[in-house]
């Protein structure tokens, strides 16, 4: 069995993967305070809740965004699961050529959702992420990364609204059945989220104008919300990023 730990500014999601196939998942916050010892006890218990015998673990990788974290998570999955994990980082063998002015700053989460969607839906392809921050990254026809896009994510814009307004109140991020709010709540929501919605259409439709085309592929936390106020995507996938992390492993296994 393979773990694969995806590790973000928000939240940590974790796969155990048997095969090809994803056993048990879990989605963590991302707390930065945590020490070696309760990283290690928390993978041990989820394992233990989750039906997975550690012993039967047989390989680890991580994909992390959050540099502070990575001494504490190798740490605990060195004492805690006698495993040394592979980290996403330059050098890995991807694949995946990166036609970018700067490939040593692209994110471990950003590369295995490219890799992973031009393996499970070929290209020219699209991926959203909607984490964080919304991320687009675009893979070419023939398999290769072109750049992308990078925006405040949907959290992000909502919290700035909320801190820097002060009569304005935190509101479920849910669209209001109208565009013209008769009230702050449903303004707000039609503001924040409708809002999104028009950004995250208006800048896919000029990525896929200059990419001439192609499947879009929506992932992150808030794929699901985005998805039900617009028919732009062709594939949701929540496990996506887990999916690369797992062919990320299986193409550096065969060289170790």
């Amino acid at each position: 069995m393979l773990l694969a730990l995806d590790v973000g500014n928000t939240n940590v999601t974790i796969g155990v993967f048997e095969g090809d196939e994803i056993r048990r998942r879990w989605r963590l916050s991302t707390a930065r305070h945590r020490t070696v010892d309760e990283v290690g006890i928390l993978l041990r218990q989820l394992c233990g809740l989750g039906g997975i015998p550690t012993e039967e673990i047989t390989g680890v990788i991580v994909g992390s965004v959050v540099p502070t974290l990575d001494g504490t998570v190798r740490g605990a999955i060195v004492q805690y699961l006698g495993q040394e994990p592979v980290f996403v980082a330059p050098g890995i063998r991807s694949g995946m050529p990166l036609k970018v002015d700067t490939p040593l700053e692209l994110g471990a989460d950003r590369l295995c959702n490219a890799v992973a969607a031009f393996a499970e839906h070929g290209g020219p392809c699209v991926v959203v992420d909607f984490g964080t921050a919304t991320t687009w990254d675009v893979v070419s026809a023939r398999g290769e990364f072109l750049g992308g896009v990078i925006a405040p994510g949907l959290e992000i814009s909502a919290e700035a609204l909320f801190s820097r307004a002060s009569k304005l109140p935190r509101i479920e991020l849910v669209a209001p059945d109208h565009v013209i709010g008769k009230g702050t709540v449903d303004s707000m929501q039609a503001g924040l989220v409708l809002g999104y919605v028009g950004l995250v259409e208006g800048l896919t439709r000029r990525v896929l104008a200059e990419l001439g085309g192609g499947k879009v592929i929506a992932t992150g936390g808030l794929a699901g919300v985005m998805a039900r106020y617009t028919d732009l995507f062709n594939v949701v996938d929540d496990d996506l990023t887990l999916k690369g992390l797992r062919l990320l492993w299986e193409r550096n296994r065969r060289t170790r």
